[in-house]
């Protein structure tokens, strides 16, 4: 007779979590995989470059360029190819505080919204250029209605944020009410 070894403990949880991230999920209706809704990452940020142009008194343009690492170490399994890319929107708050000639401390809050990927073994990336602006475009629309709505939390981060997540939260209630209980897993 054959012996089976039975994985417990941390490697279980891991080897779970990594087979769980590929498995395709939904959210309002969209299939998609990797990282549950609901989930967050932590990372530390290098030393970066942060650039800046005023084109108007109150408008600039900005690039910024770093290498970001995990607080902690990914599942062992999990995660997407090395070399796979992602093309995401920002919409922040930045603020800032002068604390000497040349020196300021800054924050960020806000949202980020993906708007393609590119696996690594593709050439192009998962939708057209077109599509990607078509997207863009309903998710800042979808913000300004969410701030028209309720204008006097208008200018909160938090706000928002927190119409992201009852969005959320009514995805998973629409699932369980869906699905047998048996089926639900907990993010």
């Amino acid at each position: 007779m054959a012996k089976t070894r039975k994985i417990s403990g941390k490697k279980a949880l891991q080897k779970d979590i990594a087979a769980t991230y590929n498995e395709y999920k939904f959210f309002e209706g969209q299939q998609y995989t990797g990282m549950k809704i609901g989930r967050s990452h932590k990372w530390y940020y290098e030393k970066g470059i942060w650039k800046d142009k005023k084109i108007t008194p109150e408008k600039w343009e900005i690039s910024f360029a770093v290498n970001k690492r995990r607080a902690g170490k990914a599942p062992e399994g999990s995660g997407v190819p090395l070399g796979t890319q992602y093309h995401w929107f920002i919409l922040a708050h930045q603020n800032v505080t002068k604390l000497n000639a040349n020196v300021y401390s800054t924050s960020m809050t806000g949202l980020k919204f993906k708007l393609a990927h590119k696996r690594a073994d593709k050439d192009k990336w998962s939708v057209t250029e077109q599509t990607q602006r078509k997207h863009l475009v309903k998710f800042l629309e979808e913000v300004i209605k969410q701030l028209e709505q309720a204008p006097e939390k208008a200018m909160s981060t938090k706000s928002i944020i927190g119409v992201v997540r009852n969005r959320i939260d009514s995805a998973k209630s629409k699932v369980r009410e869906t699905k047998p209980k048996e089926e639900l897993v907990e993010a």
